[in-house]
């Protein structure tokens, strides 16, 4: 897993791929995956996962069955990733998350996506493709979490999907908003 040193580095590196100084904690992951039915969930994506800490929790209670699509479009975040994740419910992508479509098996609807990103830092158009992207991919009534530092996500995703409610949780540094989106 990456360590907190490397996530400080990719920080710098590259503001516009890299939101925090720091890894999420524990306590926002289980938020993040809170409302997901692993039971019926089957096809998960996951958008900007750093060092793994959702998805380490994801493959914990994924059914044998189920299907994890990473897209990680940091180097080093990837490298750490593809290397350490050999579970083979598991794809592991070095892409952008505009390009989600590519990786969907056969055109298949998604149950969940899981998304890491730092909206609020990329550019206007990439964030609104990204969320117009990840609704797009979803099956009716699917599941699009997302955490940001600021509520300044909130119009774009209301805009897009059905249903928006926030959750904050203040046991992470920083502190973070949940968004839990659904689709109509």
């Amino acid at each position: 897993m990456a360590t907190k040193g490397s996530f400080i580095k990719q920080f710098f590196k590259d503001r516009q791929m890299v939101g925090s100084v720091t890894p999420s904690t524990r306590f926002l992951a289980e938020k993040m995956i809170k409302n997901i039915d692993f039971n019926k969930d089957k096809l998960i994506i996951e958008l900007g996962p750093g060092n793994g800490v959702f998805t380490d929790l994801i493959l914990k209670q994924m059914e044998p069955d189920a299907k994890l699509i990473i897209l990680e479009l940091n180097n080093e975040f990837y490298k750490s990733l593809s290397g350490r994740i050999t579970d083979p419910r598991v794809k592991v992508v070095h892409d952008s998350a505009e390009n989600i479509e590519k990786y969907i098996p056969g055109g298949a609807k998604v149950d969940c996506v899981i998304s890491s990103l730092p909206l609020m830092v990329l550019p206007e158009a990439v964030r609104v493709n990204i969320v117009n992207i990840s609704n797009a991919v979803l099956k009716p009534k699917g599941l699009y979490m997302q955490f940001q530092y600021s509520l300044q996500s909130k119009k774009l995703l209301e805009s897009v999907f059905s249903t928006v409610s926030v959750k904050f949780t203040i046991k992470n540094f920083p502190p973070a908003f949940v968004y839990t989106c659904r689709k109509a």
